[in-house]
């Protein structure tokens, strides 16, 4: 269960008006005017010009309303509002946007410096003498594409205009998961002409990190509308307008070119990395770092580099989802690998663990781990797990074997079995405010109540049972004597924003820290007593050119994880059927085993639908209609059997998994299906129609899927 009761559109407030987005109709253009039906006097057309502050999101490069220019279709140039939803939406109907087009960029791939969101150019070491000494030169090009997050309930926002004059002030409900990045954007938005803004979450379901700016722009527009019409503004995306404008995860072409010595030795590599931002260009620097970064692996690498480029396109702005662009840079230096040992005959696994990098070594950003890392013990633990030595020696024999006999007979099935490894980040590698401190409160009362104070969102309630098992135990008090206040951005203090498992690394430790220093004082100062404990970002020079600091705390407690997949190819509908996932993790201290395994399954199910099914894309700036109905998520008959295991390590501080297997799953499957068919995939999703696309199955009487 989420913590938070209720929906957003469960909700409601007497005497709310409904608001609906006049949107964009052209993907790059002009504004030139807006062209609205007569308007009965319930109703009211709002524009950019009715904005009392300024309209652009604090920390995100996007308008509340476009005013002038035009960056995507479906991007909103107005708001219109009224009392009942079927009026309001058949006004909205007759509504003409007119704009002056202009001509829009579409892709990455040929792009134009004014199109440069980011870009990065990191050398280490010499790769031209590293290319020279090669036995061989290994080549792949790798693009993973967009993921609908699909979330629980479409994306909205509930405004409420509280009391008048030098006493009036606004409330705000929508599912954040950063609660003071929605204050923060609306009292901006409003400016002066705001009294105090407070944000209750509501429940956001599993948010998979999308929910973190995007719902700020909602709540402008709930916000906006209450300031102008002085009643409650509840403006809800039906589930059509949140799948074609809501942010996707940021699609990525990432090319690799690896010298290679004797016996598969890693010995240099060079990276582009290429990601479609679309338009506006949110958390670049963040997604364009963790995608190079990703793109290294786990491996050791004396000479590197990397050409990283972030492209500003006419599409939808893309953007965060779990892991931002660490999954997509493992999923290409993973598939390099196994492209690697499979031109050397080697076994994919030994070829990792001859390669892998060192305990106490730190990637090639520099950032030191803060722990030993155990990646040969997780690989091999996985693969015991999967009995990967085993079927990867009779499925490489099969396929040899077919190679030899001109492939495989009408009806067989073929299988295939994959192994990756991967790591995840607990934390920002950048700022995203600029402030950099995030703060728990903790005040224990005369009657030995405690309260914990924090506007962390979580997307289920076992945060809280963590945290007042923590309390707890320092403190020896009864847990039914423990409350976590979370009030949202009221007077809570801000703890940063739900993700990249900083509830569970972060904001835990900030919650024992604060717990051992009410202890200290309980005895010696009068009661209560409240404590704050902050965490700040301990930065680092740059890794890349003008990159601007990095913090180090991002890797300190770095979560690695292996991955193994097995899948069978239907030889009739060429579906690639998952028959297992094993998989082996090290989390730390694990501080709720229930929590850690519900959020771990998750994961690799989301992360084998993006890998096997959950093919989206845009046509002209827009994504085709048929794309909503045909748009297919795991479902609950299709889910493979799934095993996990911890390596449990009291010693250590609580590290970040839910990622994880995003980061690995889908290189793992890919793997998979490639030795199957004997066919080297490099792109996500791999569906039916890329199997039967290889040739591999073309019989007399096939059927085409």
């Amino acid at each position: 269960m989420d913590d938070a009761e209720e929906f957003v559109d469960d909700i409601e407030l007497p005497g709310a008006l409904c608001g609906i987005t006049i949107r964009s109709p052209v993907a790059r253009g002009r504004l030139v005017s807006i062209d609205c039906p007569e308007l009965p006097e319930t109703c009211t057309l709002v524009r950019a010009k009715d904005i009392p502050g300024k309209n652009y999101l604090e920390e995100i490069k996007a308008p509340v309303l476009a005013s002038s220019a035009l960056s995507y279709i479906g991007e909103p140039v107005a708001l219109l509002l009224g009392p009942d939803r079927l009026l309001v939406e058949n006004l909205a109907s007759r509504c003409r946007v007119n704009a002056e087009p202009e001509n829009p960029r579409y892709g990455c791939r040929d792009f134009t410096e004014d199109q440069l969101a980011g870009s990065r150019d990191i050398r280490i070491g010499d790769t031209e003498d590293a290319f020279k000494e090669a036995a061989r030169v290994v080549e792949g090009v790798y693009r993973t594409g967009l993921q609908e997050h699909w979330y629980s309930e479409p994306s909205g926002a509930l405004a409420e205009w509280l009391g008048s004059g030098a006493k009036a002030k606004i409330k705000v409900i929508t599912a954040t998961q950063w609660p003071f990045q929605v204050k923060r954007a609306v009292a901006q938005t409003l400016g002066a002409a705001a009294g105090p803004v407070t944000v209750s979450p509501a429940r956001t379901g599993m948010h998979l990190d999308g929910k973190i700016w995007y719902p700020a722009l909602l709540a402008c527009h709930a916000a906006l509308g209450a300031y102008i019409t002085k009643q409650p503004v509840k403006i809800m995306l039906t589930r059509r307008e949140d799948f074609f404008y809501s942010p996707k995860r940021t699609p990525s072409e990432i090319h690799i070119r690896s010298a290679v010595g004797e016996k598969g030795r890693l010995l240099a590599n060079e990276i582009t990395v290429t990601t479609d931002m679309g338009a506006g260009g949110v958390f670049v620097d963040e997604t364009l770092d963790q995608c190079c970064l990703g793109s290294l692996g786990i491996y050791r690498q004396q000479c590197i580099k990397i050409n990283g480029r972030a492209v500003s396109t006419n599409i939808p702005p893309t953007g965060p989802f779990a892991g931002f662009g660490l999954a997509q840079g493992f999923f290409a230096m993973e598939r390099q690998a196994a492209l690697i040992a499979d031109t050397f005959k080697l076994n994919p696994l030994e070829w990792r663990k001859e390669n892998i990098l060192s305990r106490k070594k730190s990637p090639a950003i520099g950032i030191p781990f803060g722990e030993d890392i155990f990646p040969e013990k997780l690989l091999d633990t996985a693969a015991a797990m999967g009995d990967y030595h085993r079927k990867w020696a009779a499925y490489q024999t099969l396929r040899e074997y077919r190679r030899s006999h001109g492939g495989p007979e009408k009806s067989e099935a073929l299988r295939g079995i994959g192994i990756a490894a991967a790591y995840q980040a607990n934390g920002f590698l950048h700022d995203p405010t600029g402030k950099g401190v995030y703060t728990v409160e903790m005040t224990l009362h005369k009657d030995s109540s405690l309260e914990i104070s924090s506007n962390m969102v979580f997307s289920n309630g076992d945060y809280v049972s963590v945290w007042k098992n923590i309390a707890s135990g320092i403190l020896a008090l009864e847990s039914a004597n423990i409350r976590v206040i979370r009030d949202g951005a009221g007077a809570a203090p801000d703890s940063g924003p739900a993700c990249l498992s900083r509830g569970i690394t972060a904001v835990t430790q900030l919650v024992e820290l604060a717990a051992g220093a009410v202890r200290k004082q309980r005895f010696r100062d009068p009661l209560p007593i409240t404590v704050r404990r902050s965490c700040k970002c301990a930065y680092t020079p740059p890794w890349g050119a003008e990159t601007g600091k990095v913090d180090r705390n991002a890797f300190s407690h770095a979560g690695w994880g292996a991955a193994v997949v097995e899948v069978e190819i239907d030889p009739v509908e060429y579906t690639p059927n998952i028959r297992g996932v094993w998989m082996s993790l090290d989390g730390g201290k694990i501080l709720s085993q229930r929590r850690a395994w519900r959020s771990t399954r998750f994961s690799i199910i989301q992360a084998l639908g993006w890998a096997s099914r959950e093919r989206l894309s845009y046509k002209e700036g827009a994504i085709p209609d048929g794309q909503f109905l045909a748009y297919e998520l795991p479902n609950l008959q299709e889910i493979p059997p799934i095993h996990i295991d911890f390596i449990f390590n009291e010693t250590a501080s609580p590290k970040g998994i839910g990622d994880i297997p995003f980061n690995c799953v889908p290189a793992a499957f890919v793997q998979a299906v490639s030795q199957a068919v004997d066919h080297p995939f490099e792109h996500l999703p791999v569906t039916a129609r890329e199997i039967w696309d290889t040739g591999k199955f073309r019989q007399p009487g096939g059927i085409e899927p």
